[in-house]
């Protein structure tokens, strides 16, 4: 795709240090316009310019087009150098090579496709529209989680499927947030952080009621004694709770989209209002590339999903450390690096967005799609993640909403919320419970971690 003399004008002007260039940088500091969600904004940080040298002498119009679209879907990530793990992991499985490598790799390679995912879904908002965008944002957002979750249903591993979104909502929650605020508290350390709690407030209600729908059944189970009828009324206390936890999350989307959408805005949005970004790839391409790669995504997920337990014998940790832990922190690593590089830039108001947006739609969406999708297959998951886990949740939303229920940041709140996460880790890495002891005594059996000598 060649370049118009002006947007090579301003190509230059940016990487000379322009005032005009990084002005049209700063457009992605925009949330909701044109589609664009916080996680879409986080990610594009990690985008880099295509040089249109290396296609632009190629006659054939379509066949300069098809390199172009290569060149920016493939090679428009700096996260490009982790896409060889993709057919690394198709050929160790091919010639059946050790399995922990097969996870190994493909844990890798659901990096870059999970960042190229968010840019695909902001190139085809760019012709759909804001709402349509935003919707598709708002679906597309936590596309590996959820499809890991399917496979892993698909396999009965709910414990997998539990354990890896409850690791993702404690990695945004924790990690993400309080690696942002610490980075940008050090950063920032003489100037005072501030940010808009309407949204932090918005997000911390859902959060709230999620984990009600979760404390539920547990306390249920517990007060009227475990048994067979006792986990039926759990069951279906949970596919009820699922039903109210969708219909929150719908009413949530059109809060943000239509009725209430300037809370969600960037601050910065009124001052690029005359800027004007264009995609760099048609929509029908756009669409080609996002189903391409969410293919690859379910193939390497299915990967994932079986062979996580020979990682786990392998490697000697359990399938509960690397389903809370390792799982989120590579599926959402380009997310994660946003959020820190724009708390150093003191812009914490999309770091927020990145970090709660991302954990209520965990909470409030993927969570109990995945119960009312086992409820259709005839597999029995409920929202009971077991006492230990739903404890974590539990203290995990409590800290982060009083971490910002008073609209400032220091990096002492980023150093409260990252040793929250270190010492959630180190128990579910020490987590050894019995290979009998099963979770919400619907016959899963939790996998057993490493022993301590």
């Amino acid at each position: 795709m060649d370049l118009q003399p002006d947007e090579s004008t301003t190509l230059n002007s940016m990487e000379n240090g322009d005032p005009k260039g990084s002005m049209i940088m700063n457009k992605e500091l925009i949330m909701i316009s044109n589609g664009r969600s916080a996680q879409n904004v986080s990610s594009s940080i990690l985008r880099k310019k295509s040089d249109p040298a290396l296609v632009s002498k190629i006659r054939f119009k379509m066949l300069r087009q098809m390199l172009a679209n290569l060149q920016e879907v493939v090679l428009g990530t700096k996260l490009a150098v982790l896409f060889p793990a993709i057919p690394l992991a198709v050929v160790a499985d091919f010639y059946n090579f050790g399995r922990p490598w097969i996870f190994a790799l493909s844990l890798l390679g659901l990096a870059p496709l999970a960042e190229r995912v968010s840019f695909l879904t902001e190139q085809i908002a760019y012709f759909t529209g804001p709402t349509v965008g935003g919707l598709l944002n708002a679906t597309c957002g936590n596309a590996t989680e959820l499809i890991i979750a399917l496979f892993a249903l698909h396999q009965n591993k709910i414990h997998v499927v539990k354990c890896s979104l409850l690791g993702s909502i404690l990695s945004n929650l924790l990690l993400v947030l309080g690696t942002s605020l610490l980075c940008g508290g050090l950063a920032n350390i003489r100037k005072e952080q501030r940010y808009d709690t309407k949204q932090a407030d918005v997000n911390s209600l859902l959060l709230l009621l999620g984990l009600l729908c979760h404390l539920l059944p547990l306390m249920l189970k517990y007060a009227a004694g475990i048994g067979n009828s006792t986990a039926l009324y759990t069951l279906q206390l949970s596919r009820a709770s699922s039903i109210i936890m969708l219909i929150a999350y719908i009413t949530y989307i059109f809060f943000q989209l239509k009725t209430h959408r300037e809370l969600f805005d960037s601050q910065e949005e009124a001052e690029e209002d005359d800027e004007e970004e264009k995609a760099v790839i048609g929509f029908w391409s756009a669409f080609a590339w996002l189903v391409g790669m969410t293919i690859i995504i379910a193939v390497l997920s299915e990967y994932v999903v079986g062979t996580i337990e020979a990682a786990s014998d392998s490697w000697g940790i359990s399938v509960s450390f690397i389903s809370i832990i390792l799982l989120p922190i590579v599926g959402n690593a380009a997310e994660h690096a946003g959020s820190i590089i724009f708390a150093f830039k003191n812009k914490l108001d999309i770091s927020l967005g990145v970090a709660l947006g991302s954990a209520t739609q965990i909470s409030m969406f993927v969570v109990p799609l995945s119960v009312i999708v086992a409820w259709i297959m005839g597999i029995r998951m409920d929202l009971d993640f077991s006492l230990l886990e739903t404890g974590c949740l539990a203290f995990s939303i409590i800290v982060t909403a009083f971490t910002l229920q008073d609209g400032t940041s220091h990096y002492m709140k980023g150093v409260v919320l990252f040793l929250c996460y270190l010492v959630i880790g180190a128990c579910f890495f020490v987590d050894s419970i019995p290979l009998n002891e099963t979770t919400g005594n619907l016959g899963v059996k939790k996998s057993s971690g490493a022993l301590i000598t």
